[in-house]
This record gives C-alpha cells, sequence and structure tokens, in this order.
C-alpha cells in the first residue's frame, strides 16, 4: 500500500507549530517551521487532523494538502473536507 501524506505549508513563521502544538496537546517544535509532512501507514487515521484543520481554519495561516495516491495531492478547503473525510472511511474501510 502507498503511505498517504499530510502536507502543512504557511508563510507565516510559527503558524505550523502552534496548530500542531494544539492539534497533539504538547509543544511541536520543527526545523522547517513552514513546511510539515506526515505519512501515515493507515490513512483513515488522517480524518482527525483534517477535521480539527477545517475546524480551527480561521484560526491559522496554514494550508494542507493531502495524498492518497502516488503524485495525487487535494487542496483541503473547508468546501471539500467532509467529502473528503468520507471518502477515507469508504476507501479505506479497516
Amino acid at each position: 500500500m502507498v503511505a498517504t501524506i499530510v502536507n502543512l505549508y504557511s508563510d507565516k513563521k510559527g503558524e505550523i507549530s502552534r496548530f500542531l502544538s494544539n492539534f497533539y496537546r504538547k509543544n511541536v517544535y520543527l526545523k522547517n517551521d513552514l513546511k510539515w509532512e506526515k505519512y501515515f501507514e493507515n490513512p483513515v487515521e488522517m480524518a482527525e487532523i483534517v477535521g480539527t484543520f477545517v475546524d480551527n481554519k480561521d484560526l491559522y495561516k496554514i494550508n494542507m494538502w493531502i495524498s492518497l495516491d502516488e503524485d495525487a495531492f487535494i487542496n483541503v478547503t473547508e468546501h471539500n473536507a467532509d467529502k473528503l473525510i468520507r471518502y477515507l472511511y469508504e476507501r479505506y474501510p479497516y
């Protein structure tokens, strides 16, 4: 199975660290504070961070892109997040 990926991008220093610190409920320090990438062996696990991102999008200057298939990325927005989360559970039911 191809690993699924979540990428976060920002042009504002500290935004990604602040978002991740709130998401993980612990301080997160990044070497590159303008980009973050995480691989998920179980794609359903990315649903939580996608939902949290969209629910709090107005609090952070961040963009999220996810990859479910090799070399194909989808920009996560408030308009497609619900469908993306539903799709994760339909495509990867286990």
